[in-house]
């Protein structure tokens, strides 16, 4: 099975049923594979061939879904950038993966005029904001009023193709079609590197299907169902949404930009049941005053990952969505899932040991071999740490030009992912800390999670990230760096003394910072390197 196999079988299934909809657009999955087509014609027509890198910069859309499904269609390689980097990794995105061409938010020109000068691959900028085929405009929520995509100057001098205009003048009948193999490369999508400098992983469309497969098996998926595109879709935990909602036949329904209320809106006007948010997000949702008010019935399954969902937050988010979380774990490199935690699983009430799987990231899925081994790469038994290692079809080819990493992180046949746990009797899988966040404070190992986990039962702390800081007696000490409930007042001390009540006094911050707000990745992880950054600026931290 390839990836063009889920828009055909809802073409030939679905054509007249309603496939999206996004601010004023909304269009049948007839009218969407038409669209898709034309895209796939007009990619070509611009002098991209077969295996040719394009990357694309924007924000949630219609368009953003077209363009993953124009991609295999076309035979192209697609490189979905995160709109939070900076012009210098953009800039080096752009260079390392070899892009030819660019869609574009126009919200991003600015930052593509700053860099334009260092791109001496990109041949080609598509525009993808302004009025759809149709006239209406797409953007939603999110519009900035602007109406015409069509050619013309771009602020760094060069011309830009409009999207609408290459759909409108696009012939699909002189589309060469691709004979794609399973393990072609599809995606190259850039994620945190060791030099400094983002690495790509090399997808292929073994893995993205594999993924899509799982997904649709684990989470119960059918053409009934109403996806909300809320988290990035630059990001591994939505893309999958594009070909498993689709091949379905279900329906689309696009958020431009992360809003909590917005969120909440969308849900209720169009009866939104599936969605899925990560940790920050469902912590801005509860956060907001009015969130109980919403009607949230519809919603019969919420999942959530990419970071770990303390059990107290996970505890209130319950109570506003019902018993409909269910939590997923994975990473790029896995396309991305690997596990996740079954409804039988989710437990609020039970034994002490059926509560406690609400602090895991669930089992492995159907399909996928996950194991955490330790050094010599066997099994750990119940209650030991080890490294989570996992294999299947969904693991990727390997990081682009980067053999020596390949090789590091592929390795047996496995993909070691670097995240520490460990696991109970019937492997349900305790996450522990990434090691490079793991700290050692004399000698002994403190899990950031464990920590950040009792700041979180405190009434008034609505966030919190656990980081180590140098020290000449202990090597590192714990700090914390939290953010309050708006208008709350806390003291420092206090907080130390809250989190003696609970753990060890070596984990327990030795001082706690006070912040407006975390800093995050696109896809709402905490990063924790910007945190850690002004403590060891001209020092080395081992990674453990």
């Amino acid at each position: 099975m390839l990836l063009n196999d889920f828009l055909a079988r809802a073409h030939r299934l679905y054509a007249n049923l309603p496939a999206l909809v996004d601010g004023d657009v909304r269009y049948t999955y007839g009218e969407l594979n038409g669209r898709v087509y034309r895209l796939a014609a007009g990619l070509q027509s611009l002098g991209l061939q077969h295996g040719d890198h394009l990357a694309i910069l924007g924000h949630n859309s219609h368009r953003y879904m077209e363009v993953y499904l124009a991609t295999s269609v076309a035979g192209l390689v697609l490189s979905p950038l995160n709109t939070r980097l900076s012009p210098r990794e953009t800039a080096f995105i752009l260079e390392d993966a070899e892009i030819k061409a660019l869609l574009v938010g126009r919200e991003f020109l600015p930052l593509l005029a700053e860099i334009r000068g260092d791109l001496k691959r990109l041949e080609q900028v598509i525009l993808l904001d302004g009025a759809d085929s149709d006239g209406a405009d797409s953007d939603g929520a999110d519009s900035d009023g602007a109406d015409s995509d069509g050619a013309g100057e771009d602020p760094y001098g060069g011309e830009l193709t409009g999207y609408e205009e290459l759909l409108s003048t696009a012939d699909p009948g002189a589309l060469k079609a691709r004979d794609w193999k399973e393990d072609d490369m599809v995606y190259l999508c850039y994620t945190g590197g060791t030099t400094g400098f983002p690495k790509g992983v090399m997808l292929s469309q073994r893995n993205v299907v594999a993924n899509v497969n799982h997904s649709i098996q684990t989470t119960e998926l059918n053409e009934r169902d109403v996806w909300l595109h809320v988290c990035p879709m630059f990001h591994a935990a939505d893309y999958w949404s594009c070909f498993a909602f689709t091949g379905l036949g279900a329906f689309h329904v696009f958020q431009g930009k992360f809003d909590p209320k917005l969120t909440l809106e969308l849900v209720e006007k169009y009866r939104v049941n599936v969605l899925m948010l990560v940790p920050t997000m469902i912590n801005m949702v509860l956060e907001l005053p009015d969130a109980g008010s919403h009607d949230l019935s519809c919603i019969r399954r919420v999942m959530y990952g990419a970071s770990p969902m303390p059990v107290e937050r996970l505890k209130l988010a319950f109570q506003l969505f019902g018993p409909n979380l269910q939590q997923f774990y994975g990473q790029t490199e896995t396309s991305p899932f690997l596990t996740a935690m079954t409804m039988r699983g989710t437990v609020l009430e039970g034994s002490e040991q059926e509560v406690r799987r609400l602090a895991s990231c669930g089992q492995e899925l159907l399909g996928v071999e996950v194991r955490v081994v330790n050094g010599e790469g066997n099994p750990v038994q119940p209650g030991e740490v080890g490294e989570i290692a996992a294999r299947g079809p969904n693991v990727m080819l390997g990081y682009w030009k980067r053999p020596e990493e390949t090789a590091a992180t592929l390795r047996g046949g496995w993909v070691h992912t670097g995240d520490m746990a460990t696991v109970d009797e019937e492997n349900y899988i305790f996450i522990l800390d990434r090691a490079k966040d793991m700290i050692i404070t004399g000698g002994e190992n403190v899990f950031c999670p464990e920590v950040e986990n009792v700041l979180y039962k405190h009434p008034e702390v609505v966030e919190a990230a656990v980081i180590g800081i140098p020290d000449e007696k202990w090597g590192e000490i714990v700090k914390g760096i939290v953010v309050l409930q708006q208008g709350a007042i806390v003291d420092e001390s206090r907080l130390i003394e809250h989190c003696h009540q609970w753990i060890a006094g070596y984990k327990c911050p030795k001082s706690i910072d006070f912040t407006a707000a975390l800093p995050k990745s696109g896809a709402g992880k905490i990063l924790k390197s910007e945190l850690r950054k002004p403590y060891w600026e001209g020092q080395e931290r081992a990674v453990h």
